[in-house]
C-alpha cells in the first residue's frame, strides 16, 4: 500500500516539474519572441557639457569633469549613463530639422539635402543658399523609421517637437510621416511659451508657436516640460493595455529657447553667479533630466523596463547663453556651439542603456549593454536608424541608401574597425553663428571648408586641426601642413560628391553652385 502510495506521489511531482518546466519555457520563448521597445529621447539644443555626466576623457579615456559638469543637475541621466554606455565622439548636425531628418531617415543632411533649419513660414535658403534645398521637409511617400516600424507591427508615439517641414507640407503633422499617435507636435521648433498661465503661446505674441493640444493644462502651473512627459506616460500606459511593442520618439522643446525659468527648479542655480537667461537654461536641463526619469519610472511600473531601450541623444550643439559662439565658452572646453563649425557646434551626449538591465531578458542577450562605459569612436545620429531597424529585425525597402551604420558593436563597448572614423556636416546657408561652410572629420583630423572666407573663418577658406592633440581647436594647422590640408579636402570634396550634396550658389538669384576648392599647394 505504502509503494502504491510512494509512486502515486512521485508521478504527481514529476508531472508538475514537466509542467513548469513546459510552462517556463513557454515563458521564455515568449519573451524571445516579444521585440524591444524603443525609446529615442531626444533634447533640443543640448550638447556634449550641458550635464553633470562627463562625457569627455582624459589621456587614459577616464572620464574627466570640468566646470560646466558641475554646474548643471541631471541625475537621471547620471543613473541611465551607470545603466549603459555613453558616446564621447558622437555628432550630430550643427542645426535641429537637419538632424531629426536624419535620425528618421537614416541619411546625412547632405544626402537628404535638408539642410537647415526650417522656417515654417518662408524659405530660408539664406541669400546665396542652394535654391532648391528641402525647405518642404518630409513627404509623405518617404521612407521613415516609425512608418517601417509601424509595418512590423509597432505602436509609433511622437510627443513633442517635430520641425520636420514647413507649414502646409506634409512634414509639418508627424502621422503623415508613420506615427500613430502626435502629441504637440507641429511645424516649428522654438515654442511660443513653456508656461501653461500662457497657454504655452497661444494668444501671445508668438501665437504662432503656440504648442497644440495641450488645451487641458491651458491656465494650471504645469510646465511644458511636464505636461509633455504626463502626456507621453499616459500613451504608454494605452499602449502597454493594448499589448504592442512601442516606438516612442520623445523630442523635447526644451532646451531650446526662449529660456522661461522652470519654477521647479530656479532656486538651484540663484546663487551661481551665472547671467539669469543660463539660470533659466539651467532650469530647463534639470526639467528635463526629470522627464528622463519619470519616463523611466514609468516604465518600470508598466513592467516593460527590462524589455525597453532607450536611446538618450541631443540634436545639435549646446545654445547655453554663456559666451561667445566662437569661443570656448558655452561648451567649455570644447569651442563654439549650436550653429558653429567647431566641435560645441555638433558634438552632442549620446547614451544607450537598457530601462531596466536584466541579463536574463531575452533581447538583453541579443545586446548585452555593458554599466558605465564610455566609447570614443565617432558615430552618428543618422546611425539610429539602421540600429533600431536591426533591433526590431525589420528591413529597409531594396535599394533604399542608408549613410547609417548599426552601432551594435559599439553598443557591446568594442571598437567597429569597419566603420570608417568619419563625419561629414554640410551647411551651404546664412545666416547663422557660421556662414556657408562643409566640416569633415577623419579620424583625428578635422577640416572645415569656408565658401567665402571672413573673419570667423579667419580670412580663409581653410581651417585644418588635430582633434587628438589639440581637442579644442585652438591651433589651425592649415598652412603649417599643407600635405594634411589637401588630402583632408580631397576627402571633402569626395564625401560631398557621394552624398550628391548641394552648395551655394554665386550670387543671389544664381543658380550657380560655388563648390570647395583644393589648396594650391
Amino acid at each position: 500500500m505504502y509503494s502504491v502510495f510512494l509512486r502515486r506521489f512521485l508521478f504527481a511531482v514529476l508531472c508538475c516539474i514537466v509542467l513548469s518546466s513546459v510552462s517556463t519555457l513557454k515563458a521564455a520563448n515568449l519573451n524571445a519572441t516579444q521585440p524591444p521597445n524603443i525609446v529615442v529621447f531626444l533634447v533640443d539644443d543640448m550638447g556634449i557639457m550641458d550635464t553633470s555626466v562627463p562625457f569627455l576623457t582624459d589621456a587614459e579615456g577616464n572620464p574627466k569633469r570640468y566646470p560646466l559638469n558641475d554646474y548643471y543637475i541631471t541625475p537621471n541621466m547620471e543613473r541611465l549613463a551607470k545603466q549603459g554606455i555613453r558616446f564621447n565622439n558622437f555628432y550630430a548636425m550643427s542645426v535641429c530639422s537637419p538632424t531629426r531628418i536624419s535620425i528618421l531617415t537614416g541619411q546625412n543632411a547632405a544626402r537628404h539635402h535638408a539642410t537647415n533649419w526650417i522656417n515654417p513660414r518662408k524659405n530660408n535658403a539664406g541669400p546665396q543658399g542652394p535654391p532648391d534645398w528641402n525647405w518642404e521637409g518630409l513627404k509623405k511617400e518617404d521612407v521613415t523609421l516609425p512608418r517601417l516600424l509601424q509595418k512590423s507591427g509597432y505602436k509609433t508615439i511622437h510627443v513633442g517637437k517635430g520641425h520636420f517641414g514647413a507649414d502646409n507640407f506634409p512634414g509639418a503633422e508627424p502621422l503623415n510621416l508613420g506615427f500613430n499617435v502626435n502629441i504637440a507636435g507641429a511645424s516649428f521648433g522654438a515654442p511660443g511659451s513653456y508656461y501653461a498661465e500662457k497657454k504655452y503661446g497661444l494668444g501671445t505674441r508668438r501665437a504662432h508657436h503656440a504648442v497644440p493640444g495641450l488645451d487641458k493644462y491651458h491656465g494650471t502651473d504645469t510646465f511644458l516640460t511636464e505636461a509633455l512627459t504626463l502626456e507621453a506616460n499616459a500613451a504608454l500606459a494605452e499602449t502597454v493595455k493594448q499589448k504592442k511593442p512601442f516606438f516612442l520618439y520623445m523630442a523635447h522643446y526644451a532646451v531650446h529657447a526662449p529660456f522661461d525659468s522652470d519654477p521647479r527648479f530656479a532656486d538651484h542655480y540663484k546663487d551661481s553667479g551665472k547671467p539669469k537667461n543660463a539660470q533659466a537654461f539651467a532650469t530647463l536641463i534639470e526639467g528635463m533630466d526629470k522627464s528622463l526619469g519619470d519616463i523611466m519610472q514609468q516604465l518600470n511600473e508598466l513592467g516593460v523596463a527590462e524589455n525597453t531601450i532607450i536611446f538618450f541623444l541631443g540634436d545639435n550643439g549646446s545654445d547655453a547663453p554663456l559666451g561667445h559662439q566662437h569661443e570656448v565658452a558655452c561648451a567649455a572646453p570644447l569651442r563654439g556651439k549650436k550653429g558653429a563649425h567647431y566641435e560645441g557646434g555638433m558634438r552632442v551626449p549620446f547614451i544607450a542603456a537598457w530601462a531596466k538591465p536584466n541579463p536574463e531578458n531575452a533581447n538583453q542577450k541579443q545586446l548585452p549593454i555593458p554599466a558605465n562605459m564610455i566609447q570614443d569612436q565617432v558615430a552618428a545620429v543618422y546611425d539610429l536608424f539602421p540600429t533600431i531597424l536591426d533591433l526590431t529585425h525589420t528591413l529597409p525597402p531594396k535599394g533604399y541608401v542608408m549613410d547609417g551604420m548599426p552601432l551594435n558593436q559599439l553598443l557591446l563597448g568594442e571598437q567597429d574597425h569597419s566603420r570608417p572614423e568619419t563625419f561629414l556636416m554640410n551647411y551651404p546657408h546664412a545666416p547663422h553663428r557660421s556662414d556657408y561652410f562643409t566640416v569633415y572629420r577623419d579620424g583625428d583630423w578635422k577640416v572645415i571648408y569656408h565658401y567665402f572666407p571672413s573673419k570667423q573663418s579667419e580670412g580663409s577658406h581653410y581651417q585644418l586641426y588635430n582633434l587628438a592633440k589639440d581637442p579644442f581647436e585652438q591651433h589651425n594647422l592649415a598652412e603649417s601642413n599643407p600635405q594634411k590640408l589637401k588630402q583632408m579636402m580631397q576627402s571633402l570634396i569626395d564625401s560631398l560628391q557621394s552624398h550628391q550634396a548641394q552648395y551655394p550658389v554665386e550670387a543671389a538669384g544664381s543658380s550657380k553652385p560655388v563648390k570647395p576648392k583644393l589648396p594650391s599647394t
